[in-house]
């Protein structure tokens, strides 16, 4: 998110942009950094950026600045928290390949369920359920392999598995599936009086 295959900075028009945005929390490294190797890796030609979506992509009925004053007064109200980053695993109905969450789980799925109403609302497809991408949109007949891949790189990381959630971005897909980063939010910046 934010950048194009070749890593560069995304350059669209506004007419290349499209009514798909999500929140996310990125991933920070050296464990980021990692997780795109892993992507890169397993999905050759993917373009990523390790991130933990809190709302998955969706179309907005209204200029995306306008939802940004729900995700603001929303994410003000939410100190950071800690993500423990476990296992690979594979959802069965989509054969996603991606790396599960443990403590932070329920922190995520209540930030999930406090922002997807009002101007951010959107019946999605599957039960939100907090992870990290490392493969999808594979035929199923690679779905093993990959997964077994996955499973050694993970286990040969020697680095923390876990991160810091401190802020979230808004973000906006385009005709090139390149994902613009439009507006970053620190998490608990509300001020206590």
């Amino acid at each position: 998110m934010g950048s194009d295959p070749d890593g560069m900075p995304c350059q669209v028009s506004p007419g290349e942009r499209l009514n798909v945005f999500a929140l996310v929390i990125y991933i920070p490294d050296p464990l980021g950094r990692f997780l795109d190797d892993l992507r890169r890796e397993v999905v050759p030609h993917c373009n990523p950026r390790a991130h933990v979506s809190v709302l998955p992509p969706r179309p907005l009925a209204v200029d995306w600045s306008a939802a940004t004053t729900q995700v603001r007064a929303l994410t003000d109200g939410c100190a950071p928290f800690e993500v423990e980053v476990r296992d690979v695993r594979v959802f069965p109905v989509t054969d996603v390949v991606y790396l599960g969450i443990g403590d932070g789980f329920s922190t995520l799925d209540r930030m999930h369920s406090s922002m997807n109403r009002g101007t951010l609302e959107f019946r999605e497809p599957f039960s939100y359920h907090p992870h990290i991408t490392l493969a999808q949109e594979i035929p199923h007949e690679d779905v093993a392999s990959v997964q077994e891949l996955a499973c050694r790189r993970w286990a040969e990381y020697r680095g923390r598995r876990g991160f810091r959630a401190e802020r979230a971005v808004f973000v906006q897909n385009t005709v090139q599936n390149c994902w613009i980063d439009l507006a970053a939010f620190s998490l608990g910046e509300v001020t206590v009086r």
